[in-house]
């Protein structure tokens, strides 16, 4: 049998939908055929969402499952009315509840980047994606002292990723260093990092999972094989126990339980959500 199909609608980008409804679906362990439905934002839109919607029924033979953050009363009921999914309304069942126990109506905003051209937030988490490309992987020793965080590993341990996933979703000017052989020569983290020890937080990785990593990117050379690997990473956490920095391995963690984990320990003072 195919996979079920998913289809999440919103009358903005359809963000809140998806992270929402992926959320749910990760607790079942079988795949899902997405098909995102954003901007959904007249009747005549919804009318052919619902044609979609009931045309995937009948051709799969059974209901897809439709996620909806629609804050249009008129586009809401047209799938309601029409849809033969099944239909779970984020909003109805999260907001209007929240409403009558608040007692206060919600904004009933379309769309998380509705009024982005006002949102300090915005330009907020603007400024620090561009801060963390400028000072990834130690391009830029400049205005260090106006990072959050400072994220330092060997090669290819994960400090990219998390350091862009902080400045996109919480708005950190997260900066990331590379160690390289010269660190571990002078046996400590390079110099510019020095004066900014509290906002150090180490990556590490195993060397087996590093090695695949870098065979990936450079096939069969001295920077992928295993015995480099090895060296690299054992340099590395030697000098971060040495350094007394906090710092985990990589490994088997997703980028969100990295992130958080390096919320919890270096707790800094600005978040946006």
């Amino acid at each position: 049998m195919a996979n079920p199909t998913v289809f999440f609608i919103s009358d903005g980008t359809g963000i809140t939908a998806e992270t929402f409804g992926n959320a749910i679906l990760a607790q079942f362990e079988m795949k899902f055929r997405h098909i995102r439905l954003p901007f959904v934002d007249s009747v005549d839109k919804a009318h052919q969402a619902v044609r979609q919607i009931n045309h995937t029924a009948e051709v799969e033979g059974r209901r897809p499952i439709v996620f909806t953050t629609l804050v249009n009363t008129e586009v809401l009921e047209v799938i309601q009315d029409g849809c033969k999914g099944m239909l779970l309304d984020m909003f109805g069942t999260f907001v209007h509840p929240l409403e009558h126990e608040l007692g206060v109506k919600s904004n009933h905003r379309i769309g998380r980047f509705s009024d982005v051209s006002k949102s300090k937030e915005y330009h907020d988490r603007i400024e620090a994606i561009n801060f963390s490309l400028a000072h990834d992987d130690g391009q830029l020793n400049r205005d260090l002292e106006s990072s959050d965080v400072i994220l330092v590993g060997v090669s290819r341990s994960g400090k990219t990723p998390t350091s862009l996933y902080l400045a996109m979703q919480h708005g950190l000017k997260a900066a990331n260093y590379p160690l390289i052989p010269e660190d571990f020569e002078r046996r400590q983290l390079p110099p510019a990092l020095l004066p900014h020890k509290k906002k150090i937080f180490g990556l590490t990785i195993q060397p087996e999972r590093l090695s695949e990593i870098r065979n990936e990117r450079r096939p069969n050379s001295k920077y992928a094989s295993l015995e480099n690997c090895r060296q690299e990473v054992s340099e590395a956490e030697a000098m971060m126990r040495r350094a007394g920095i906090r710092w985990l391995s990589t490994t088997h963690k997703s980028i969100e339980e990295i992130a958080t984990t390096i919320l919890q320990e270096i707790n800094p003072e600005r978040l946006i959500y």
